[in-house]
């Protein structure tokens, strides 16, 4: 596979983690990132593991919905490894009928390449903040 190609698989994942964060399928997008994921937030400590993440996301379901537009600035592809930033703006409102909170920032991102061939999350640097 050549290097677009790539970087096309890369771009479907954070579409297809998109779409499936606002459909609630904490399950789909689990299957996005690798299980040794570590994600940094602003003001947090590090979020360690799938399971965490899990955690995290299973505890909103039901009571918040979230809309996201990524628009990817860059991607670049080191043999296994990918990084790419993105500006992401995210509106989460509380469910049924709380105020919208809108956060938008600029995310770096670096994904691996597992032996299927797939692309997962690895790291993710997480810079969003209110608007």
């Amino acid at each position: 596979m050549n290097e677009e190609q790539e970087k096309q698989k890369i771009r479907d994942l954070v579409d297809t983690w998109i779409r499936a964060s606002a459909e609630g399928d904490v399950d789909l997008v689990l299957t996005l990132m690798a299980e040794d994921v570590v994600f940094l937030l602003p003001g947090q400590p590090p979020m360690r593991g799938r399971d965490a993440f899990a955690a995290a996301s299973r505890s909103a379901i039901g009571r918040m919905r979230f809309e996201g537009r990524p628009e990817i600035q860059e991607t670049h592809i080191a043999g296994d490894y990918a990084i790419c930033w993105n500006y992401l703006s995210v509106t989460v409102t509380p469910l049924p009928d709380g105020p919208p909170k809108c956060r938008a920032g600029n995310i770096l991102s670096v994904f691996r390449k597992e032996p299927d061939g797939r692309w997962v999350l690895f790291r993710d640097a997480n810079m969003l903040t209110a608007q």
